[in-house]
């Protein structure tokens, strides 16, 4: 099993609305530059910014207008699910690279993103561009009629959505589109040719329970890491009981290794930094509790 170690928890210096605790609960993307955790939660209408070397409280980042319901089931129904946050390159309206956040699509109201742009040292400059990805998800939702976009990262001049399944008929997979296609397609307007591949991923299951992804990161030398989790529900929007989650790797479209985390808790972002021969991980989890904080953990692959 791979061993987590608590390097903090997602509290921040003020809450997201009156009435809600002075943290993140449910982390469900992570991007770090440097010593920067850029954290987005799917109940949240705001990124969270966090440092790695202290424990200092993050700060937030309002990326939609309006506000949410405290009621958990009303919440659940209007949040935007944002899902995954991935780091994009340079290009001519970014000289510095930006994020993009991407919610779930599982639903009408959840295929919204937003791209923030950054400066030359990583940080967030300007103020986010809301962005509609219901054309482009209407793309999928033929190969996917159960969409759950849970994941996404920018590897080999590609970009890939991971499509996290169900214990039900939902399909676990990935979707890889060319980089500039899909950015393209983010312009309102304009050309969404369809993914090169959607490719279908067994990861094997915890007690019956299939596991699915949640989240990945790219490697330089082209592998990709991902985390998944055996979660007890058959439909994308309900959550069920988290029986565990792993960390695995794909290399060359291939499934090469899978393994679990020696905690019990659910873990939906990932960030992955070579070191020599070894892997050095920060990870993030969703506690699908708003009184328990989210938690930044580190871990190694060897």
């Amino acid at each position: 099993m791979i061993a987590l170690t608590l390097l903090r928890e997602l509290d921040v210096a003020t809450p997201t609305a009156t009435g809600r605790l002075a943290h993140l609960s449910a982390a469900s993307g992570l991007v770090c530059i440097d010593s920067v955790a850029y954290v987005i939660a799917d109940d949240e209408l705001h990124l969270g910014v966090f440092r790695t070397d202290t424990s200092d409280p993050g700060r937030l980042i309002r990326l939609f207008d309006g506000t949410l319901p405290e009621e958990p089931k009303a919440r659940k129904k209007k949040k935007p699910d944002a899902e995954a946050v991935v780091l994009l390159p340079a290009d001519r309206r970014n000289p510095n690279g930006s994020l993009l956040i991407i919610g779930s699509g599982s639903r009408p109201n959840r295929q919204r993103g937003a791209i923030v742009a950054l400066d030359a040292g990583g940080g967030i400059t300007g103020a986010p561009l809301v962005v509609d990805l219901s054309p482009l998800y209407a793309l999928l939702h033929s190969a996917c009629p159960e969409l759950n976009i849970e994941g996404a990262v920018v590897l080999n001049d590609e970009m890939w959505l991971l499509q996290r399944g169900n214990k039900g008929t939902g399909r676990n997979a990935i979707v890889r589109f060319a980089l500039d296609d899909f950015l393209e397609a983010l312009r309102p307007d304009t050309r969404r040719p369809g993914p090169i591949a959607i490719e279908d991923y067994a990861l094997g299951d915890i007690d019956g329970v299939p596991l699915s992804f949640t989240d990945a990161t790219g490697l330089p030398d082209g592998r990709l890491i991902f985390t998944a989790v055996a979660e007890d529900t058959d439909d994308p929007y309900d959550d069920g009981r988290c029986l565990g989650s792993a960390i695995g790797l794909i290399e060359s479209g291939k499934l090469c290794r899978i393994e679990r985390v020696n905690e019990g808790c659910k873990i939906e972002g990932i960030h992955a930094q070579p070191d020599g021969d070894t892997i050095r991980l920060l990870l993030v989890t969703d506690a699908d509790d708003a009184d328990i904080p989210a938690q930044l953990l580190t871990a190694t692959l060897n």
